[in-house]
């Protein structure tokens, strides 16, 4: 029997076969990626002279209703910046580009005071923690600050292998998905996080010098939107564990628990050596 698995803010995100269940957005994701790549080599010349109002429907506008529908806020902006990034890939003038920087600055004030007005509550009481979390430190200004509290605990070197005190005693909620970064920084320290994220650089480093080295047109774009897929999510993850922007609730590739996100993870890479591996067309023609 299938069904859909409800998150405790009623959101449906998960659906159960009964022997196993998976997240559809993680799947979308890729596929997402591989259309909007497929879209774009096909017009077979930059974006210059106009946009493709019926690319930007079917490709942003329509998807990113259908992921806040649920509601899912982080995935639904990551779909927009990887749509926004594909696209300057591809190659904007500097007319469009100013232009639609001027229409975006323009139309911030009313956008802003639409969103707030559709925004559920647990949403708001996000944007209100990061803004002020002492606000209400037991309330909804609790997770930022036991995050900030569990990475400074950790000092320079760290306490150690499971023996942190601020996941273990469950002081800080969700430990093991959204903020797993802040567990890792209590148990290995300042080096240890220093030396994770070396290891992220080093995959974007690797991602983008796959797509500068692709053959084509198609595996650039997905080489390039599959690095800013996991830069975007490896930015807002740590941002967020530090107080430096709200709770949306996106994993950290490779370290969150789930299942269905890192078996996502792990075809992205594959795609991304893939692309790599053709890069010499003579032998893979």
């Amino acid at each position: 029997m299938l069904f859909l698995g409800k998150t405790t803010m009623g959101a449906q995100r998960w659906i159960n076969l009964g022997i196993l269940s998976f997240q559809p957005s993680e799947v979308f994701k890729l596929i997402f990626i591989i259309a909007v790549s497929t879209y774009l080599s096909n017009r077979g010349e930059p974006i210059i002279k106009s946009m493709p109002i019926k690319g930007i429907i079917i490709f942003a506008v329509i998807p990113a209703l259908l992921i806040i529908k649920q509601p899912d806020l982080g995935t639904s902006l990551l779909i927009m910046f990887l749509f926004v990034i594909l696209f300057v890939t591809k190659g904007l003038s500097k007319r469009i580009i100013v232009l639609a920087l001027v229409i975006g600055l323009i139309s911030i004030p009313f956008i802003g005071h639409v969103s707030w007005n559709t925004l559920k509550d647990y949403q708001k009481n996000r944007i209100i923690a990061f803004l002020d979390p002492d606000i209400d430190p037991s309330g909804i200004g609790y997770h930022i600050n036991q995050s900030k509290i569990t990475i400074g605990s950790g000092g320079i070197y760290g306490k150690g292998y499971l023996k942190g005190t601020q996941g273990a005693l469950k002081f800080l909620p969700e430990k093991h998905t959204d903020f797993i970064f802040s567990i890792f920084a209590e148990e290995k320290g300042f080096i240890g996080s220093i030396f994770l994220i070396s290891l992220y650089m080093f995959l974007f480093l690797r991602g983008i010098n796959t797509a500068m080295l692709a053959k084509d047109e198609f595996g650039r774009l997905v080489a390039t939107g599959i690095t800013a897929m996991f830069f975007i999510y490896f930015f807002v993850n740590i941002c967020m564990t530090l107080g430096m922007m709200p709770v949306v609730g996106v994993p950290m590739p490779f370290m969150s628990y789930g299942g269905t996100a890192l078996l996502s993870n792990f075809i992205a890479v594959g795609i991304l050596i893939n692309i790599r591996m053709r890069r010499f067309q003579l032998f893979y023609p």
